[in-house]
């Protein structure tokens, strides 16, 4: 950042200088000296700075290999050659203190080398102006010098309006060359200051055909910059008109079109929040940690993975996916399958349900902007099996859960319905509920770990043919989607109905007959024998 600074010092005053020399061996020499000393130190560390091998991909950071890069690169003659002050070298060896005006020409190296590190991105459009603030200053410079060396100073464009410019104010003459430089670079040119030797005349010709391609270049930017800037504006509006088509192409009804609508901007108005779209090139490392980094204090804090150890919470918070709900939008839907388990962590929601006209409990619908995580049973399931004291505490969270929930809403519901995670609460009798304490203190004698699989059921589909059939056609033909029962037993009855005959045993998709429940895991298809 220091640097960058005193290029922004070497871009004005290289020019400047080359231009009027009294300048460059009076005022502005200390500084010049000091600038040099730094660019010197610069010389020095980028001889211990690693770099990053191009076809490796590896960061290098052996000394010599270093070394022999930098030296190897035209950069650091460069870089020499721009550091070094010759003309003050020049100076002491000859005795001249008016001479050397040719080194100027070799400090202005030092643009070009450092130019290619300035990080012109911080923003476009100071960019733009630093460049034609540049062209601008140079191209002054550049005139006047060649008003200060030409043989005849009364035919030269400023010795023709002020004969003795040599010996008036440098800041006169600089003011001169700026004034040419604007009119010139705007096209206005009023004529006052021209041309006057061959010499001058080529110089304008350059700058002319130089302004035509900057005018272009800064046109070109300034266009893309304000049609870059409202892209979003206008992808935004072709998907509101897309919306709004395709609600009325359908009929939709009034309140799901502004669902839709709102869902829309939030989208828009919270774009860099979007985790799944910044994260989706990132390595896998990468996102966990960020996700650890962002939703492990809230995942730790809800009651049901409260003392849980934190591996199983590493684990489950890089499965875990975040979304953006705008207010008065359903996030689940009464009577939709349960297939996500969700955690709340900003925001508030309501749970209601219309059941003869009246609302009650269970479609949740977010009361304000809300952020939620989510991760599917199938996750859940895969994560919580290498964990069984985890397992056990989970299951005892829950139970404690329903049994504080059945206290509180007793006298409001006669028995639990449905939790806002999908968990079906239907399978531990109401009964049952006031004696949640035995499970609860039998968790050091060993808990039925079937509890955690019953409250989190798996979902089978039951083909109403045999496999033989199925294996004669492309996939699997449509089956019965269905919660996986508690029994052999059970599941051979659901297999009967389904297919409307009599059925001896069932099978896996690989032909495997099924003995066990707990082999079978979510989504498994399975076929009548």
């Amino acid at each position: 950042m220091f640097l960058i600074l005193l290029v922004i010092y070497s871009a004005w005053a290289s020019p400047f200088e080359l231009a009027f020399q009294k300048v460059g061996s009076g005022s502005l020499l200390a500084i010049d000296l000091v600038v040099d000393v730094f660019f010197g130190v610069d010389i020095i560390v980028s001889f211990f700075v690693a770099y990053l091998d191009g076809s490796t991909y590896l960061l290098v950071d052996d000394r010599k290999k270093i070394a022999l890069r930098y030296v190897t690169r035209p950069w650091f003659a460069m870089d020499v050659a721009s550091t070094l002050p010759f003309q003050v070298i020049y100076r002491i060896v000859t005795g001249k203190h008016n001479g050397g005006s040719v080194f100027g020409f070799i400090n202005l190296l030092r643009l070009l080398e450092k130019d290619i590190r300035f990080s012109y991105f911080w923003t476009r459009f100071v960019k733009l102006i630093c460049v034609t603030l540049f062209a601008l200053h140079s191209a002054a410079c550049v005139y006047f010098w060649l008003a200060m060396h030409y043989r005849i100073k009364q035919k030269t464009w400023i010795g023709s309006q002020i004969h003795d410019f040599m010996d008036r104010s440098i800041w006169l003459g600089y003011t001169y060359a700026v004034y040419w430089s604007i009119t010139t670079l705007t096209t206005v040119g009023y004529g006052d200051l021209h041309a006057e030797n061959t010499g001058e005349k080529l110089f304008n010709i350059f700058f002319m055909l130089f302004n035509i391609g900057l005018t272009s270049y800064i046109i070109g930017n300034m266009t893309n910059l304000i049609v870059h800037s409202a892209t979003r504006t206008f992808i935004m509006r072709d998907k509101v008109h897309q919306v709004l088509r395709f609600a009325s192409k359908n009929l939709l009804p009034e309140g799901l079109r502004e669902q839709m609508l709102a869902h829309m901007q939030l989208k828009f108005k919270t774009m860099e929040l979007q985790q799944e779209e910044i994260l989706a090139d990132l390595p896998k490392a990468v996102r966990s940690s960020i996700a650890q980094h962002l939703f492990q204090r809230t995942v730790k804090s809800t009651y049901l993975f409260k003392g849980i150890s934190p591996d199983f919470i590493a684990q489950l918070v890089s499965e875990m996916k975040a979304e953006y709900f705008p207010p008065k939008v359903d996030i689940i839907l009464q009577n939709e399958m349960p297939t996500d388990c969700y955690i709340i962590v900003s925001g508030a929601v309501d749970v209601l349900t219309n059941k003869n006209g009246t609302e009650k409990p269970f479609t949740v619908r977010s009361r304000k902007l809300s952020q939620v995580v989510r991760i599917s049973h199938q996750h859940l399931r895969q994560i919580v099996q290498p964990y069984n004291v985890d397992t056990e505490v989970i299951f005892s969270n829950f139970l404690q859960y329903l049994k504080n929930l059945r206290e509180e809403i007793v006298a409001e519901l006669p028995f639990i319905e449905e939790l806002n995670c999908g968990i079906n609460a239907n399978l531990i009798p109401s009964e049952e509920l006031p004696n949640c304490d035995a499970s609860i203190s039998s968790e050091k004698e060993g808990t039925n770990i079937e509890g955690l699989r019953k409250t989190l059921p798996t979902r089978v589909i039951i083909h109403a043919h045999r496999l033989s059939e199925s294996r004669k056609t492309e996939g699997h033909s449509l089956g019965r989607l269905t919660y996986l029962p508690d029994s052999i037993e059970e599941l051979m009855k659901l297999a009967e109905q389904s297919s409307g005959q009599a059925v001896e045993k069932i099978l896996t998709a690989d032909g495997a007959e099924v003995e066990d429940l707990l082999t079978l895991r979510d989504n498994d298809h399975l076929f009548i024998c």
